[in-house]
Order: structure tokens, then sequence, then C-alpha cells
């Protein structure tokens, strides 16, 4: 037999600090997490800290426990099977393209990135999927990229510390408005000519996919975009909420 692997403490320490919160239900504080690791508090605090940055971990608003984060969570749906969630939202996906009589895409963040795993095209037009499905996009720029940028804890500092300081002023004006109003516009800065909404979809409380309608500028109006947001997001809560934790 060869010798044994030479172990890096920090990722056998952040490893198992990620099974604790797993095993804690999702959620535990900082001095559960360091009893039952064997570590100083410090240092939990260090590595949940690096962990928070980069995705993997992320505390909520009036809750003092630390939680996985989008970004592992992401990587369990990866690992698992994206046909259930596309089977799951197909219905609301449906009922999105009848009432606003325009294509609709469902997409879900993946790394930095983000994935399209379904797409309904507009009543009457050619059927997109062959060439859309599984497309990769980067998330700046787009109406459902700036939805993860927005919602996904941690994802927006993580990849705009990459761009220029002009492009981070820019795009970060453009996330808080998405914050604000819960829904991302793409007036044609996209693609010319091509107007869209996006959305966030939410299960237990965390960002799992994007729901989007685009069209053309004459069809989808900056008005009517708004009034069709509004429809999505009340059309996305009648999703039922899944039994597998």
């Amino acid at each position: 037999m060869g010798a044994p692997p030479k172990l890096i403490q920090s990722i056998e320490r952040s490893a198992a600090i990620l099974e604790i919160i797993a095993q804690e239900g999702g959620g535990a504080r900082l001095q559960q997490i360091a009893a039952i690791a064997g570590i100083g508090k410090t240092t939990a605090h260090n590595i949940l800290q690096t962990l928070a940055h980069l995705g993997y971990v992320q505390r909520r608003p009036g809750d003092v426990r630390y939680h996985l984060g989008g970004r592992i969570l992401n990587l369990a749906r990866i690992a698992g099977d994206d046909n259930t969630l596309r089977r799951r939202l197909r219905p609301v996906l449906e009922t999105i393209a009848h009432k606003s009589n325009a294509t609709v895409w469902l997409a879900v963040p993946s790394g930095d990135e983000a994935t399209y795993l379904d797409i309904l095209p507009a009543p009457g037009q050619p059927d997109p999927v062959s060439s859309g499905v599984q497309q990769r996009e980067k998330l700046e720029g787009s109406a459902v990229g700036l939805i993860f940028l927005a919602f996904v804890p941690g994802l927006g500092k993580r990849v705009l510390t990459t761009r220029t300081p002009q492009t981070n002023d820019d795009i970060l004006a453009r996330i808080e408005t998405v914050r604000t109003r819960g829904y991302a516009l793409d007036l044609g800065g996209y693609r010319p000519g091509t107007h869209g909404v996006a959305i966030p979809w939410r299960e237990k409380g965390e960002v799992r996919a994007s729901i989007c309608l685009t069209g053309t500028e004459d069809h989808l109006p900056r008005a009517r975009l708004v009034r069709l947001a509004w429809m999505m997001m009340k059309e996305v809560e009648t999703v039922p909420f899944s039994n597998v934790e």
C-alpha cells in the first residue's frame, strides 16, 4: 500500500463544518459548530467567513445561525436531477407562456454562470429548445443573471471582483434596483430589439431558479413587462413545495 495522503487541515475543517451545518438541519450557531468540530471559536469564525465569501454558507437577516449557502446547494442540484426541477416548474412555465404570449425560460445558477433548463416558445413560434436548453451564459448583463447576482448570497461580490471599477458601479446599481423591485428588466441591453423580464423562484427562502420571458420590443414594452412581472410572481407562488429535504 502507498503512503497515506498528506491532508490539508484547513480543508478538513471546512468540510467538517459544512457537514455539521447539514447534520444540524441546515443551520447551526458559531459556538455549536466550534464545539462539535473541536476547534476554537476564532478558527471556526474565520473558516465560516471564508465559506460565506465563497457562497458556501450564509447568514439570514435576524438569524444568528450559519446556513448552507446557495453555491453548495447548486452543487447538490447539479449532482442530482435537473429533470425533477424542470418537471416541477413546467406547469407554471406553461401558464406564464399562455398568459404572456411570450417565450418563457427556466434558468438555474451554475457556478458563476446561468444554465437554461427549459424553454417554452411563444404560441405559434418555432420550438427553440434544441438550441437553448443547457445553454450557459455569463451572469452580468442579462435579466436572469441580474436575478442571481441580486438574490444569491455572496454571488454578486464574487463575480464582480474580476470586473473593472466602471463595470462594477454600473452593475451594482442595477443589482440594487433589482433587489428593490423584486424583478429584473432587460430593455434591449442584452440582445438589441429583444425585451424581457425575469423573476426569482424561491424554495424555503432560497433562490433556486429564475423564470424569464422574452419577446420583441413592440410586443413587450416596458409598462407591459412590469405588469407581467407581477403576474409571474403571483403564479410561482402556486408551485407545490418539495418533500425532499
